[in-house]
């Protein structure tokens, strides 16, 4: 294959995948009690992105976590799953500041939530999405300024600022 004929790779920045009206800041813990109102929630912002009801994601992100808990310490979780309506990678964000119980590895709250929902069909990109959340949030400094965001427009912005940066 020439560079010319070489197919070109789908953006898989995060600021391409997520929308502010996608993000929930839940300042003071009114919306987000556990891990099944993020679930809920996570499903209906992400539902008609990925072209489907919101029971439907709901029901697909539960049975993702019955087969473990997507708490990954360090105050982050990353609830994913695909579904074969969807035509592409989608995320929407739930930043909880009071933290939530979500059973994660270390035993901790959550306070940063990112809900992925994709194709079936595309796993290596799920994948690439999985891990470019996981580089985003290894640093204690970001996810503490993602913590303290005031609005879904300050996190986007953050998150906008951060992943441009990131390789």
């Amino acid at each position: 294959m020439t560079p010319a004929t070489m197919p070109t790779e789908i953006s898989l920045r995060l600021c391409d995948l997520l929308t502010e009206d996608r993000i929930l800041v839940d300042s003071d813990g009114g919306f987000v009690k556990g891990k099944l109102d993020a679930l809920r929630i996570l499903a209906h912002k992400l539902a008609e992105e990925v072209g489907t009801d919101h029971a439907t994601v709901e029901r697909l992100l539960i049975d993702r976590e019955r087969l473990q808990s997507t708490g990954i310490g360090d105050g982050v979780a990353v609830p994913h799953t695909s579904t074969d309506s969807a035509s592409r990678q989608s995320v929407a964000l739930i930043i909880c500041p009071q933290g939530v119980p979500f059973d994660a590895i270390d035993g901790q709250d959550v306070k940063i939530i990112f809900g992925v929902v994709g194709p079936r069909r595309a796993t290596g990109e799920h994948l690439r999405i999985l891990a470019r959340i996981s580089r985003l949030l290894r640093d204690s400094a970001t996810r503490n300024e993602l913590v303290n965001s005031t609005s879904n427009e300050t996190a986007y912005e953050l998150i906008k600022r951060h992943d441009a940066a990131l390789r």
